[in-house]
């Protein structure tokens, strides 16, 4: 086997072992990210490979895969002339998490642990259990009160064990948290651990294959935790490093405006979060982050491409769900908040992808 990268903090540089079970810096005990810079293949290399996410090979920090269910590789689709959606709710679990649950737990079966722990508000953890399952790993999902009863019957359908955390999301990052500090624990943190990040960035190396070498000119992306937007800018990074692209798109950041913490903090000019957050009721329950780990990272992001951030109202993410089903795409709420923000005109001639993330049977339609 090929010898795993170091993580290291990004904040104060403190390096973590491969093979060590520890979720964050030792120090700040912040997320950390990956010593891992690799150099994509040619476009014309890619004919022919398996017809998943790892036939990105060269740029994930795992090889081999044991535990994949052939995610990855989704469709992309017209919406104007303008627009295209990237299908990503087409996924073995139904959600572009797959992308990254795969990677966690191909290293987790290569780590051993006793057992895996992950905190969710429904999609992540459905995904880490069914790659769990796939991994022959016990696994534990930490979730809030209020989680939909169906990602609930999938995460115990994989034979993972629910662990309804009488609170809200982040009452279940804490719970989850504490039981990662048990020995023999592995945390599957879509948040903290940056191979999750590793496998996300698959989305954006989908798009340039399928749009012949090239990105358009925004790529609209929904942020809680911001891992999605992080994993894009990862990809961005490796194909322009590489020679392989020549121009890098703007990355637009949506946010509930129920629940926007990153967006008030662009618009204060901060480098990070800047006063208290306030968790009200959302139907984009899947990006209701009020203190996201990852947030200076995510601005700087942001800022690095000339990108922005976006709000969207309650009112415009149901008539957003409602005008993706008309047209033949059931998604969840939050998968519709992208959608929300561009579709009646502000991207003014660009052309932009948004993703849509979840598919709609997991928590049914928005209701005013």
């Amino acid at each position: 086997m090929s010898p795993l990268p170091d993580r290291y903090c990004p904040t104060d540089g403190v390096r973590v072992p491969s093979d060590s079970l520890a979720w964050c810096c030792p120090s700040c005990h912040g997320p950390l990210d990956l010593d891992f810079a690799p150099t994509p293949a040619p476009l014309k290399s890619l004919s022919g490979r398996v017809n998943s996410l790892w036939r990105y090979a060269e740029t994930l920090p795992l090889a081999q895969p044991t535990v994949s269910l052939g995610e990855g590789r989704t469709p992309l689709v017209t919406l104007t002339d303008e627009v295209s959606a990237k299908l990503d709710y087409l996924m073995p679990t139904l959600s572009f998490k797959d992308r990254g649950a795969v990677l966690l737990a191909q290293l987790a079966q290569r780590v051993g642990p006793t057992r895996v722990v992950a905190d969710s508000s429904g999609n992540a953890g459905t995904s880490v259990a069914a790659y769990c399952a796939r991994a022959r790993l016990p696994c534990t999902v930490y979730v809030p009160l209020g989680t939909s009863a169906k990602k609930l019957e999938q995460i115990e359908a994989h034979g993972a064990r629910p662990e309804v955390v009488d609170g809200d999301r982040e009452a279940a990052g804490a719970a989850a948290r504490r039981a990662a500090d048990e020995p023999g624990t592995f945390y599957a943190s879509h948040v903290h651990n940056p191979y999750f990040l590793h496998g996300t960035k698959t989305y954006v190396h989908e798009l340039w294959e399928d749009l012949g070498g090239r990105l358009p000119d925004v790529l609209v992306l929904p942020v809680g935790n911001g891992t999605l937007l992080l994993g894009a800018a990862l990809a961005i990074a490796e194909l322009h490093g590489a020679g392989l692209l020549d121009r890098r798109p703007a990355l637009w950041a949506v946010q509930a405006a129920a629940v926007a913490p990153l967006a008030h903090a662009w618009q204060e000019g901060a480098d990070g979060l800047v006063g208290d957050t306030t968790l009200s009721p959302t139907y984009a329950e899947g990006i209701a982050i009020p203190r996201p780990p990852r947030a200076r990272q995510i601005l700087r992001a942001v800022r690095g491409s000339g990108g922005t951030f976006l709000t969207v109202s309650e009112d415009r993410i149901r008539h957003a769900q409602l005008d993706l089903a008309s047209q033949g795409l059931y998604v969840e709420s939050t998968s519709a908040v992208c959608w929300a923000a561009v579709r009646e005109g502000a991207l003014g001639g660009r052309s932009a992808v948004v993703p849509l993330c979840g598919a709609g049977l997991k928590s049914g339609l928005a209701r005013a």
